[in-house]
């Protein structure tokens, strides 16, 4: 392991710089790690309880007594289950009142048990007690535009939530309560915090992560009106925005094609930069047109219930299949490969970075396991494991699959401690 620190001149004659970054140089050489993870339980079934019939699994989290939450985004219902796998209660509906969902469209599970919603619908955040009863709505701020929801990662303190522009969208909507239909364009992906504890929520930037130079954004047309999104879409093989949220409060994050894996904090930044020296590979016309054929043939296997849809145009399943067959031939490709296709952070504070596989398209290569002090623990080889949706304490981890009905299907399985 070898670091370097990037100092500014303040810095350099003594001052106290914010700008200041420790870059430690992670082994080239892959240390090949065990996967044989004990199951303690798995939910899910056709033919098992009615809670455990879920239509869509949208999210899975655990508290610090090692319940795991799951969040049915068919259903519209959270489901919480005992450490052995027991039914212990359920909250939340469909509907227009307070504890009600009209579009829950991401959840953020705190380590007390305490639930965030983000509500497109109610245009708030509702906020539900470890025990599901629904306590008080914090409405979300206007800034006009497309107002897009990526994913929430809880605040360790319980009082806040951490999400990332750029981030993975789970929904994008509009309303003219929102103020007017062009918000500015971003100019950086910036991980964001946004403060619960008043009746309208407040935000800071943690840290700023890099924007690809890109075209304009977007518009769409609804109704007759123009609606410009804030963000351009990424671009194939473009550096995805990958964050994670450590118990100290730091955040972590991917945001470029190289492997580069960004720790940060509230008010000071990114302040340490872990790097493997695995490189982007250029993306070649023979690159991009595999990547066409390959997406083609998921898009032919794609059953019609998990298509993409759009909040803004219901279309039949054969309309989407045609949009998204234009959408392929005329896809637009970064010019160089990413390495890092996904990262999650574990309860106890590490790092598990996803790199692509043998081929450029393969989001399912091998995973890193690190530690945010700039240690290498090792590798999952790629088919050994799956990334886990959740992690939880004592070493537990959730699994989202199917099982041969198509049901989704949570498996919670133990890992070993010093790898969580």
């Amino acid at each position: 392991m070898h670091k370097a620190c990037l100092l500014s001149l303040a810095c350099m004659s003594g001052a106290i710089d914010l700008a200041a970054q420790e870059i430690i140089r992670l082994p080239a050489e892959d240390n090949w790690l065990d996967a044989d993870f004990e199951e303690v339980y798995r939910i899910g079934s056709l033919t098992g309880e009615d809670w455990e019939q879920f239509g869509s699994v949208r999210k899975v989290a655990f508290n610090e007594a090692g319940q795991l939450y799951v969040f049915d985004g068919q259903a519209d219902r959270m489901v919480v289950v005992g450490p052995a796998g027991e039914y212990l209660r359920g909250f939340g509906r469909r509907g227009e009142g307070p504890g009600e969902f009209r579009n829950a469209v991401a959840v953020a599970v705190f380590r007390d048990g305490r639930v965030g919603v983000a509500d497109s619908g109610h245009r708030a955040y509702q906020i539900f007690g470890a025990d599901g009863v629904f306590e008080r709505m914090v409405r979300m701020g206007s800034e006009g535009g497309v107002r897009i929801v990526t994913d929430l990662l809880p605040g360790p303190m319980g009082e806040s939530v951490f999400s990332a522009i750029g981030g993975r969208m789970l929904s994008s909507s509009w309303s003219r309560d929102d103020g007017p239909r062009n918000a500015p364009p971003h100019v950086s992906r910036a991980i964001e915090r946004f403060l619960l504890a008043g009746e309208v929520v407040a935000k800071d930037t943690v840290a700023e992560g890099w924007l690809p130079p890109a075209e304009e954004p977007p518009t769409l047309d609804v109704g007759g009106v123009q609606m410009r999104f804030p963000i351009a879409p990424q671009k194939v093989f473009g550096p995805r925005m990958l964050p994670g949220v450590l118990p100290n409060g730091d955040v972590v994050f991917s945001d470029s094609t190289a492997y580069r894996i960004k720790v940060a904090r509230p008010v000071e930044g990114v302040w340490r930069i872990l790097e493997r020296p695995l490189w982007p590979m250029p993306a070649t016309d023979g690159v991009r047109e595999a990547e066409k054929r390959r997406r083609l043939r998921v898009l032919a296997a794609t059953p019609d219930d998990r298509l993409p849809r759009s909040n803004f145009i219901p279309r039949s399943p054969e309309e989407i299949r045609q949009r998204q067959r234009e959408r392929i031939a005329n896809l637009e490709f970064f010019d160089e490969v990413s390495v890092v296709r996904d990262l999650k952070t574990t309860w106890n504070g590490l790092i598990w970075v996803q790199r692509h596989g043998e081929e450029p398209g393969d989001d399912d290569g091998p995973i890193d396991v690190l530690a945010a002090d700039g240690r290498y623990l090792g590798s999952f080889a790629a088919g050994t494991t799956e990334m886990p949706a959740a992690f939880g304490p004592e070493g537990l981890a959730a699994f989202i699959g199917a099982d041969e009905f198509d049901v989704r299907v949570v498996i919670v399985r133990r890992l070993p401690e010093r790898l969580n």
